[in-house]
């Protein structure tokens, strides 16, 4: 399995050199130059695995360079009992008629990001270590991605994180999550701005060749590939366990920011996964909504970023979008590179054209939800099923309900659990979430962060003085 860019300016490469590359050369992302396919028999001798097996048998479709041997001891060490809540790994966890959560919340740090990130902590270490290599990790958050990222990492040899998010728009919980850490390989740093300035950031000092080189620099958001790959596997895990016999369907709604959760499903649904709707779930900063009504995608600047009460969400440019895009086009990389041109151009490009495709040949479907619509949906999902859930997975239950189809189950892809925003629990429900025993008093540790204006320069400055050579 050999990797492209969407962009078509990158020679072919094996995943161990992408996992290390982050962003290609070209300014594009690594997608596969085919996707592997799984029949209907294969799948059906996946149903008695558990979790970390089955991450085997889908990652070795994609990291065909690393030994079966070896790929199968990091998937075992990832997805480990004693790293997560349920000996599931994932639980399936029922709503109302045929809907369920997915239960992606399980580990160290309550959020979804962990199902990919405690993997790539894995193979980081191990890919590194055969290469005698060090990596700077360079990355924005808007509130999971940072502490599931240096969580996995921590203390990780031949590796540092530097990660950027948006002073002041995360919750205390998230905030705290990250900047308590006080290992010497993980650097938090505050920029007054919003998640897309700071994604700006990693961008434009990734797409730096010579600075890149010079300081070693990955990446750990959705834009590396491996992120997107590990995350697959749990789309499969649902399947196995929303249906009974071969070809049933199932859809999943995700509530989305960045686009790298749902991408994940519709490669999963390029691989053969009979998978009947991917419905996308915003709240207020609806740009990829619009899409997939409109067919125009036209990203929001920083002015029109609303800071929501599902704040992981508060994204107006989506990365991993550019993906869906390629395939959209039929893999043209010339044609995505000049959409892109005319995006930076004019604020936008028009694919209405295609938009009679986004559901008939890819399964998609969309909506929104607003603030009070998250309150809503917490509070009766807790007084229907006793269920607490959080504002993003709210906003996913709400969006969902529109699409429930009769024998065709809806699984929503929980993204965190309450904890990490009580402050919107206490709103809908009249009490804080609780907070599990091993996290309570979080919040009161002492914190390290370096709050700086949004300005590449300062980041750059910041990343020669401690980047790990």
């Amino acid at each position: 399995m050999n990797y492209i860019s969407t962009r078509g300016g990158m020679a072919p490469q094996a995943f161990s050199d992408i996992l290390l590359e982050g962003l290609a050369p070209d300014g594009g992302l690594a997608v596969p130059e085919e996707l592997p396919r799984i029949d209907a028999a294969t799948l059906e001798s996946w149903r008695s695995l558990a979790y970390a097996d089955l991450a085997f048998e889908v990652l070795s479709r994609f990291a065909s360079d690393i030994p079966a041997e070896d790929l199968r001891r990091l998937t075992r060490a990832a997805y480990q009992p004693g790293s997560f809540k349920s000996a599931d790994i994932v639980p399936l966890k029922p709503l109302d008629g045929s809907m369920a959560l997915l239960g992606l919340s399980e580990g160290p740090t309550l959020a979804f990001k962990d199902m990919a990130m405690q993997f790539l902590g894995q193979v980081f270490e191990y890919v590194l270590s055969k290469r005698g290599a060090t990596l700077n990790i360079l990355g924005a958050t808007s509130g999971d991605t940072g502490s599931a990222a240096e969580y996995a990492l921590r203390g990780k040899k031949g590796v540092a994180v530097f990660m950027l998010s948006p002073h002041g728009r995360m919750s205390a919980f998230q905030r705290a999550q990250m900047y308590s850490l006080q290992d010497e390989n993980i650097h938090n740093i505050a920029v007054h701005g919003v998640f897309d300035e700071a994604q700006d950031i990693v961008k434009a000092l990734a797409g730096d060749l010579d600075f890149k080189s010079r300081m070693r620099l990955g990446a750990v958001n959705s834009i590396n590939w491996a992120r997107i790959a590990a995350q697959v596997v749990y789309y499969f895990w649902g399947w196995l366990r929303a249906t009974s016999k071969p070809g049933q369907q199932v859809s999943f709604t995700v509530p989305s920011g960045n686009f790298g959760n749902i991408l994940s499903g519709h490669i999963a649904r390029g691989m053969g996964l009979p998978v009947r709707r991917l419905v996308l779930a915003t709240n207020e900063n609806n740009v990829l909504e619009e899409f997939f009504r409109t067919g125009i995608y036209s990203p929001r600047g920083p002015e029109h970023t609303f800071a929501t009460s599902s704040p992981s969400m508060d994204i107006s440019r989506a990365s991993n979008f550019e993906r869906f895009v390629h395939d959209l086009v039929g893999r043209d990389g010339n044609r995505v590179k000049a959409l892109w041109a005319e995006m930076v151009k004019t604020g936008r490009f028009d694919l209405s054209a295609e938009r009679s495709r986004f559901e008939s040949e890819f399964g998609f479907v969309a909506g929104k939800s607003r603030h009070e619509d998250r309150l809503d949906t917490i509070r009766a999902t807790f007084e229907s099923r006793g269920l607490l859930i959080d504002p993003h997975t709210a906003d996913g239950v709400k969006v969902a309900a529109q699409f429930v189809e009769p024998g065709i189950p809806m699984l929503v892809l929980e993204t965190a659990l309450p904890a990490k925003f009580s402050e919107t629990i206490q709103q809908a429900i009249g009490r804080p979430a609780p907070v599990p025993a091993e996290l309570a008093g979080l919040e009161a540790l002492p914190q390290r962060v370096q709050v700086m204006d949004c300005d590449a320069a300062l980041v750059r400055a910041y990343l020669e003085t401690h980047a790990k050579l």
